[in-house]
């Protein structure tokens, strides 16, 4: 006869069990069905399923990469997550490196007003209709 190892988190685990008054429900309660006879003074518990309930989002391909950079502008958008600073002083050593590597390049660093929670619809407006690509994000 083989012996099984148990490990020392299985034993914790077992004892909390028993030592909240865990009683398992009988295979067959459930929706529509009444749940099985308690002895622990009537008291259920509710479990809740890991399963995804719903079907997943419609997914949207992403925008096609640019054949180029040159003559492009590039905006990059901090959305305030991490403080004011967080992102800017990433965001300015992109600039910077583009300024010296691709010179043909014009890039616009904006915040956007309110918090990362909220929408921007004036910025995105602009990002819209000015830029070619943009960096939305955080950083720090």
């Amino acid at each position: 006869m083989k012996r099984k190892r148990v490990t020392a988190g299985a034993l914790l685990f077992a004892a909390a069990l028993v030592l909240t008054g865990y009683e398992p429900v009988q295979a067959g309660a459930g929706k529509g069905r009444k749940p099985a006879a308690s002895t622990n003074g009537g008291q259920l518990i509710t479990v809740l399923s890991p399963a995804v309930a719903s079907k997943m989002a419609e997914r949207v391909p992403l925008a096609p990469r640019l054949d180029t950079l040159d003559g492009k502008t590039i905006y990059m958008m901090d959305i305030n997550w991490g403080g004011p600073e967080a992102a800017y002083s990433v965001f300015e050593e992109i600039q910077a490196w583009l300024a010296a590597n691709k010179p043909g390049v014009k890039t616009v660093i904006r915040r956007m007003k309110g918090s990362y929670m909220s929408e921007d619809a004036e910025l995105l407006k602009e990002i819209g209709k000015n830029a070619n690509a943009a960096i939305v994000g955080i950083s720090g």
